[in-house]
């Protein structure tokens, strides 16, 4: 019985685990976060009066930058937006980025949100028409759509610069990650090779031809002839 028991412990501990890994990999799936304003913000489209909300990514595999706002529990879906990636803003521990505030009592507008880990940010998409200002108020490029766009999956996006010019998105805002700069490789240098040494040459001088050893051998002749006379004479 005991033995029973104690498998049953560990099924329920897995069952257990399971489920906080699945929960923890949904939020990672679908960036959900949720965002607490003290003071309305300008979404794009409208304005969101002060509270708090639930912002996530559309749950799909191809429409990774359509972004839905719930109310603070995510039972209401409020609207749905559209984003890009940003790889130029740089998180610094803030999950929201906004615009600079502007002149009279209008609210800020939101930039982007980042999801912990990130190393980009969701990037808003505005309306043309209000991106328009936004550009002008803010002095920097702002992603844009046609007001009347009806399905944000297709829909063409530019972006509008402080100058109401309108530029392909990619010549403005890092959307892609940045390509790392490869480091310079140092030219190797040719090997050097060792000249072969050149072959010694051995000089070999002739030797000058001596004289004939015949007078000499005549010589030796006579003297053994004279010494052999001598020595006769004195036996005698």
């Amino acid at each position: 019985m005991k033995f029973i028991k104690t498998i049953l412990a560990v099924l329920a501990l897995t069952l257990f685990s399971v489920t906080l890994a699945s929960g923890a990999g949904a939020d990672t799936w679908n960036k959900k976060t949720v965002l607490t304003f003290s003071q309305p913000i300008e979404i794009p489209g409208q304005i969101l009066p002060a509270g708090t909300y639930t912002f996530v990514l559309l749950d799909s595999p191809s429409d990774r930058h359509i972004v839905q706002i719930f109310n603070a529990d995510g039972s209401h879906l409020i609207t749905t937006v559209l984003a890009i990636n940003n790889y130029r803003l740089t998180p610094t521990g803030d999950t929201v980025i906004k615009f600079s505030e502007r002149p009279g009592d209008n609210p800020e507008a939101l930039k982007a949100w980042f999801y912990p880990g990130d190393n980009f940010g969701q990037e808003f998409v505005y309306p043309k028409s209000r991106a328009i200002q936004l550009a002008v108020v803010v002095k920097e490029p702002i992603p844009a759509m046609p007001t009347d766009a009806a399905d944000l999956k297709v829909v063409e996006i530019v972006a509008v610069t402080p100058e109401q010019k309108e530029v392909p998105v990619a010549e403005v805002i890092q959307v892609t990650p940045p390509v790392a700069e490869a480091a310079p490789v140092a030219a190797t240098p040719a090997p050097v090779v060792a000249a072969a040494p050149a072959p010694a040459v051995i000089e070999t001088k002739q030797l000058p031809q001596t004289a004939s050893l015949l007078p000499l051998l005549a010589l030796l002749g006579f003297a053994s002839l004279g010494a052999a006379f001598l020595l006769k004479r004195l036996a005698s």
